[in-house]
C-alpha cells in the first residue's frame, strides 16, 4: 500500500472513527473510481504544446480541478477560459483509449442501493457519462459535474449538493478521492474523507484520512441502527 504525509492505513482509520456508520458514499471520479489519466494526460500536453506551455509542469496541476480552471489559471492573454476548456472536453470526448476501472469499484459500485451514492467530478457531464461507460462502471443517479457548481473544487460545493440531494448531511457522507483540490473540498463539506492511491499520489500535508490502494478488499456491511461500515477482507 502506497501512502503518503497525513494519510494512515484503512484499518486504523476505521478503529479512529468508532465504527461510524455513513448513510451515503461521494465518489470522485478520475483517479478514484477510474483512471483516465493517461488520456486527459494526453490531450493537456497537446493542448499545452498548442499555447507555448510546458506539458510537464502544466500536467501537475490539472488533476481534480475544472478544466476552466486550470485555463484561467495560466493567464493567457486573448484567451477565453470557458471557450478553451470547450475545445478541451471535445479533445478528451474523443479520446477514451486506456480508461479502465479502479480495482473493485464496481463490484462496490453494484452493491450499494442507488439512493446511497453520488459521483462528484470536475469533468462535464457528458465527460464524466462517456468516461464511466467506458470503463463499465454504472451510472449513478446522482452525478455532480463541473457546469452544476459555480466553484470547483477545491470549494466544498459540490460535495455539499450531491448530500443534500440524497437527502443526507454532508457530516453523514465518506467521500472518496485521490487528489488535493477534490480532499481539500471533502474535508471544508465536513464529511469523512477515504484516499484512493491507485492511480497516483500526490505529496501534500493535510489532517489524517484513510488510505487505500483500491476497493478490493474494502466491503460494506449495513449497520442494525442504518447506514453503512467499512470492513477490509
Amino acid at each position: 500500500m502506497c501512502l503518503r504525509p497525513g494519510v494512515v492505513p484503512l484499518h486504523t482509520a476505521i478503529q479512529s472513527m468508532s465504527n461510524k456508520a455513513f448513510r451515503a458514499f461521494l465518489f470522485d471520479m478520475d483517479g478514484t473510481i477510474l483512471s483516465s489519466i493517461a488520456a486527459a494526460e494526453r490531450v493537456w500536453s497537446a493542448w499545452a504544446r498548442k499555447h507555448g506551455l510546458d506539458p510537464a509542469t502544466l500536467l501537475q496541476t490539472i488533476h481534480g480541478v475544472r478544466a476552466e480552471d486550470t485555463i484561467a489559471r495560466q493567464g493567457l492573454a486573448g484567451v477565453d477560459p470557458r471557450l478553451e476548456a470547450e475545445s478541451v472536453t471535445a479533445a478528451e470526448l474523443a479520446d477514451m483509449e486506456g480508461i479502465d476501472a479502479i480495482a473493485g469499484a464496481n463490484m462496490l459500485l453494484g452493491t450499494l442501493p442507488p439512493d446511497t451514492w453520488a459521483v462528484v467530478t470536475s469533468a462535464p457531464r457528458e465527460l464524466a457519462r462517456r468516461r464511466m461507460q467506458a470503463a463499465g462502471l454504472p451510472l449513478p443517479q446522482v452525478l455532480v459535474a463541473a457546469e452544476d457548481v459555480a466553484s470547483g473544487k477545491p470549494s466544498p460545493e459540490g460535495y455539499l449538493l450531491a448530500a443534500r440531494q440524497l437527502g443526507v448531511a454532508a457530516s453523514d457522507c465518506l467521500v472518496f478521492e485521490d487528489a488535493e483540490a477534490g480532499i481539500l473540498a471533502a474535508e471544508a463539506s465536513g464529511a469523512s474523507v477515504c484516499v484512493i492511491t491507485a492511480a497516483h499520489v500526490h505529496q501534500a500535508s493535510h489532517p489524517v484520512h484513510a488510505s487505500i490502494q483500491d476497493y478490493v478488499s474494502l466491503r460494506l456491511t449495513e449497520d442494525p441502527k442504518g447506514g453503512f461500515q467499512l470492513n477490509l477482507v
